[in-house]
């Protein structure tokens, strides 16, 4: 219980400053960018159609907006969804900060607990390629795939989206471990095998790939997103690292750690 008390200690202090620091970064990096995308999510109104040669028949209203699955998408106007107030910017700045400190306290547990059922000693310095492995498996490898996405570009169904992104992290965060961790050639070709997998499956695509923002936008994006997953976890891992050998200790790392 106390080791239990000791790793969630630790992952509560590296979640918190890695999601902190995530938070500011993304306030001058893709918050920004976001808010321009939302500026190109536009409905225009389709004209209604010529009054019907019946009077006694009401006509049927006329259909605003884009359409999608054969419904009709309530209009909106330029710029709908950016913040206008001083209190809409405030809750949409605590909401960030909200998720990424869940967000960095969830993988702190997660590479905490990874730690502790390897055994391996580790500190800041260790911690670091631990969070390097983490950007690799949670940020980088899906987003080859999947690059993080603007409002009003298209992409396919979100089940399929979330279901393959899941694939990919978990077989990339397997195939590192045993790219790092075993020996017998089988399990290290088994790794290869693991990361590769899910990108010959392939990641799920719109039929017809459209959208109004911008390609340059869409690119800057992606950068700016995947620079801030590179912080995160270079933050947590190096965190993480530094907690647990600090609280666990010197030469009882290996008694609690094994």
């Amino acid at each position: 219980m106390d080791l239990i008390r000791r790793l969630f200690s630790a992952a509560l202090v590296a979640g918190v400053l890695s999601g902190t620091a995530v938070s500011v970064v993304q306030q001058v990096t893709t918050v920004p960018l976001i808010l321009e995308a939302e500026k190109y999510e536009v409905t225009v109104p389709v004209a209604p159609p010529p009054a019907a040669a019946a009077p006694t028949s009401p006509p049927a209203p006329a259909a605003t907006g884009h359409e999608h699955h054969g419904h009709a998408a309530p209009e909106r106007s330029l710029g709908e969804g950016v913040p206008t107030t001083a209190e809409e910017a405030l809750n949409r700045v605590m909401t960030t900060v909200a998720a990424n400190l869940l967000t960095g306290v969830a993988y702190g547990l997660l590479i905490a607990g990874v730690m502790l059922l390897i055994g391996e000693r580790v500190d800041a310095r260790r911690g670091l390629l631990w969070g390097a492995a983490g950007f690799f498996a949670f940020a980088l490898a899906p987003a080859y795939g999947l690059p993080p996405e603007l409002p009003g570009m298209a992409g396919a169904q979100l089940e399929a989206r979330q279901l393959w992104w899941i694939a990919t992290a978990v077989c990339s965060a397997g195939g590192l471990l045993a790219l790092a961790f075993a020996r017998p050639p089988a399990l290290l070709a088994a790794g290869v095998v693991a990361i590769v997998l899910p990108h010959l499956v392939g990641a799920p695509h719109p039929e017809a790939p459209a959208g109004a923002v911008p390609p340059e936008l869409a690119a800057h994006f992606v950068s700016a997103s995947l620079g801030g997953a590179a912080l995160f976890w270079a933050i947590l891992g190096s965190a993480t690292g530094f907690m647990l050998n600090r609280i666990v200790g010197g030469d009882d790392f290996d008694d609690d750690f094994e």
